[in-house]
């Protein structure tokens, strides 16, 4: 079973990622903002991280940076409110696995899913 970390500020967003999820059979595991994401890689390794990129204290660019500074082997998805082509082409850049914009598609966030985690070896 996969772990995946959900990262966003957003009660309602965290509440749905994470009812679907879990009907997907992911095990899932939160954080509000970014201290507490970098609190929950060190802990947790999950193998996929959903990140928001607004957040308070650490931005999700912030806990990406981190992520690939300890080369840690987590998939990193962009879920996010900021959508304009240069904040996709700023987070694809830094190494995220995909981006993609709120409002966002349940069924489509499965599929992004499902293809970056069977990218890890």
């Amino acid at each position: 079973m996969a772990k995946i970390l959900i990262v966003d500020d957003e009660p309602n967003i965290v509440m749905a990622l994470e009812y679907a999820l879990i009907k997907n059979n992911f095990e899932v595991f939160i954080a509000r903002d970014g201290d507490e994401a970098i609190e929950m890689i060190q802990k947790v390794r999950p193998n996929l991280v959903i990140l928001d990129i607004m957040m308070p204290k650490v931005d999700g660019y912030e806990v990406l940076e981190y992520i690939k500074s300890k080369k840690y082997s987590c998939k990193v998805i962009f879920l996010t409110a900021k959508n304009k082509p240069e904040d996709i082409e700023k987070g694809m850049n830094m190494g995220a696995d995909a981006y993609l914009a709120k409002p966002f598609s349940m069924k489509k966030l499965v599929e992004i899913m499902t293809t970056e985690l069977s990218k890890i070896s």
